[in-house]
Parts: C-alpha cells; sequence; structure tokens
C-alpha cells in the first residue's frame, strides 16, 4: 500500500513587507536548442511546454561545448554563485520593505540544486548582504518557498525576530543533462526573496498555508549529488496538475474572492493552462513568467508574486500554488489591505 500524505494546514497570519527577484542575463531560447541538434526546435518545443525564453548562471559557450555532461565541473564555469544571485533578489525585496539588511534577525533559504552541502546556503547569503543573524536552509526543492512560509507561520511569533528573509536561489540549469531533450528545454535560472514578519502589519497579508506530503513518491523527480536532474515526466506533469488543481480549489475557498488572481508553480505553460481550465480561471487572473523564464523550480512562483508586485492594489486576492519533488505541494493566500509597508 501507498504510504498515506503528511498533511499540514496553518491559518495564523503574518505579512510579506517585500518581494525580489533576479533572473542571470544568458538567455536560452527555443534557437539555442535547435542549433544543439537534440532533436527539437521552437515549434516541438512550444506546442509540448510552452516555453520560449529562459535565462543561465553558465556561458552559452560551456553548454555547446560540454552538453554539461558532467555537472561537477558547472560549480567552476558559473558566472554568478548561489549566494550572488540570492543577493540579488534580497536587495530588491529589502528596497521594496525599505529595510537595510542590519534589520533582518533571520535568515531562511531552500530550494532544488544548493552548490553547497555545507554550510547553509542562507549563510552564505547573508554573509554577501552584511547580516549578522540566525541562518539555515530548508529545503523541498519547488515546493521550498510555501515549505518556508509554513514553517514560519507554524512558531509562536514571540519566538521570531520583526523581520525574516527568506530566499530561493535556484540556479539548478548547472544539473540539466543538454543532451536530454526532455529536460533540456524546462528549467531556467532565478532567484527570489521576500521579507516577512509575524509581527509588524504590512499591506499583504497571508492568511492561511499549507503543506502536503506523499513521501511514497519520492523517486519521481531527484537530482543525485553531482549528478543530473531526473524525473518521471508523464507520472509528474499528472501529479502536479491534480495537486496544484486541489491547492488552488482550497485557496479560493478561503479566499472567497470572485476574481482572486492565480499563481501556480512554474513547471510549464501546458500544466498551468490544464489546471486554469480545470477551475475555470480567466486569462486576465492568470499570473506567470514560465514562458519567459522557463522552470525556475523554487523561485518560479514567488518570481510571478514579485514580478507582479507593484501591480496589486487593496482589495485584490492571490491563491499561489506549488508542487515539488518529495512529492510535496501546498498553497498560502494572500490579501492586500489599504495598510501600506
Amino acid at each position: 500500500m501507498p504510504a498515506k500524505p503528511t498533511d499540514a494546514v496553518s491559518e495564523s497570519w503574518f505579512f510579506i513587507h517585500g518581494m525580489g527577484h533576479f533572473h542571470p542575463e544568458n538567455v536560452l531560447d527555443n534557437a539555442f536548442f535547435e542549433s544543439l541538434d537534440i532533436g527539437t526546435d521552437d515549434q516541438w518545443i512550444t506546442e509540448r511546454v510552452g516555453i520560449h525564453t529562459r535565462r543561465t548562471v553558465l556561458p552559452l559557450d560551456y553548454i555547446r561545448s560540454t552538453y554539461n555532461a558532467d555537472p561537477r565541473a558547472a560549480h567552476e564555469a558559473s558566472l554568478y554563485t548561489n549566494a550572488q544571485t540570492g543577493a540579488q533578489a534580497a536587495r530588491m525585496a529589502l528596497g521594496r520593505a525599505r529595510l537595510t539588511p542590519a534589520d533582518i534577525g533571520l535568515v531562511i533559504a531552500g530550494g532544488c540544486s544548493p552548490q553547497y552541502t555545507i554550510p547553509a546556503e542562507a549563510c552564505q547569503i547573508a554573509a554577501e548582504l552584511g547580516i549578522e543573524a540566525t541562518c539555515f536552509d530548508l529545503n523541498s526543492a519547488c515546493s521550498s518557498f510555501v515549505a518556508g512560509l509554513h514553517f514560519i507561520l507554524s512558531q509562536r511569533p514571540e519566538t521570531l525576530p520583526d523581520y525574516i528573509l527568506l530566499v530561493n536561489p535556484e540556479n539548478t540549469t548547472r544539473t540539466i543533462d543538454y543532451r536530454d531533450r526532455s529536460s533540456a528545454v524546462l528549467w531556467g535560472d532565478g532567484t527570489s526573496a521576500a521579507i516577512l514578519s509575524t509581527r509588524v502589519p504590512s499591506a499583504f497579508r497571508v492568511t492561511k498555508s499549507t503543506l502536503h506530503s506523499d513521501p511514497s513518491g519520492w523517486s519521481k523527480v531527484k537530482i543525485s549529488t553531482g549528478g543530473h536532474f531526473t524525473q518521471n515526466g508523464s507520472a509528474v506533469q499528472a501529479f502536479a496538475i491534480r495537486k496544484s488543481s486541489e491547492s488552488l480549489r482550497e485557496m479560493r475557498e478561503h479566499l472567497n474572492h470572485p476574481q482572486a488572481y492565480f499563481i501556480g508553480h512554474q513547471a510549464n505553460l501546458t500544466m498551468l493552462s490544464s489546471v486554469c481550465e480545470r477551475l475555470e480561471v480567466p486569462p486576465h487572473r492568470h499570473l506567470y513568467n514560465v514562458d519567459q523564464f522557463g522552470n525556475c523550480g523554487a523561485a518560479g512562483a514567488p518570481g510571478v508574486l514579485s514580478q507582479n508586485w507593484e501591480r496589486f492594489v487593496p482589495g485584490d486576492a492571490i491563491a499561489l500554488v506549488v508542487v515539488g519533488s518529495g512529492l510535496t505541494w501546498g498553497g498560502i493566500a494572500l490579501q492586500v489591505s489599504e495598510e501600506k509597508p
């Protein structure tokens, strides 16, 4: 019998004071993949996953010459470290929150592909920013953003500092085998950052979070230490559509808002379109960037939230849902009030 999924729900409140994002400048467009001669072209990619461009921390010539056959070499080839991209996104979030690194009392990082087994990437990012605070990693693959928020919500507010920095540095193209067209066309690099507080109010209030796992599916999506990304594509696609739909339905019922925005895990546009069809999400309420940046792992959904940060107005509601390796899935309900940070 499969293992019974483990569930957790929290309906405490906390506030998001600022979001940030960063994508490296090197562009992987569909013409680039056609030039690799791996049996793909723009039409093939667009019809299957709806992605046109992505970004990478790797030099394009490095990918052309090596196809990243040995991902251990990608660490040295990278133009950015995870600490550097994490700091870039964090600076944007701090600026939007009108805070400085000295205001941060806790740093949490997490994602799919940390560069080091030790130390925690949160420590490296904090050092890059000059932050002196408690730091640790909380990794739940593509679900790491929601896992971090859910963890914070589960704590007693008096045990937490005024401001928390949550960073998801996702430079997963280092783990991609560019001889494998099914994986290569999906992934892009991106990093997200959020400034959170359980004490200090802001206009953006998280009123519910959920986090669920089915550990029996752990082997369906994985990156072995020093190895390439692999997944059971068809099984993962079906799982992502089903669990995203369930989480979105739950968040919408909680929000009770007829025009709530939907931000999903940015795996591919085909998957997101299927969720929208199932739950009748109108196009103007579906926010995404996967067509431009590919699958940025745990930074995908929060990256969309960050890119649209300035568009939200009082009265708006956002349902953000994620799925990831583990298998793990969940979501948050976000409401925008009159009070500005």
